[in-house]
């Protein structure tokens, strides 16, 4: 059956498409696409896995047709990013109130 494997880096991405066996895990996809010998950041750790923007198990049975994605992790936690923005935009605002009252 065809499937594809995607993966992403900043300055790289991978679009395979691959003829697996029926049954065919994602583990066993991962493996046949030869992405762990080209991207060594992939060998550390548990790959995380979704089929279609899914999150799947290794072990998952993959259909034809399906779109095997390997993720990278996150750089940041979103919600630390989030907390970070908002509270800079706070000190932000009352820098600028500060300096339209001192202007007056």
């Amino acid at each position: 059956m065809r499937i594809e494997v995607a993966y992403a880096r900043p300055d790289r991405q991978w679009l395979l498409a691959l003829e697996v066996d029926e049954g065919a895990t994602a583990q066993a996809a991962l493996l046949a696409s030869g992405l762990l010998a080209e991207c060594p950041e992939l060998q550390i750790g548990e790959p995380v896995l979704g089929v279609w923007s899914r999150k799947v198990a290794a072990g998952a049975v993959l259909e034809p047709g399906d779109r095997l994605e390997v993720y990278r992790p996150l750089q940041a936690d979103p919600k630390t990013a989030r907390r970070r923005r908002a509270a800079r935009q706070v000190s932000e605002r009352k820098q600028n109130k500060g300096r339209r009252e001192a202007a007056r």
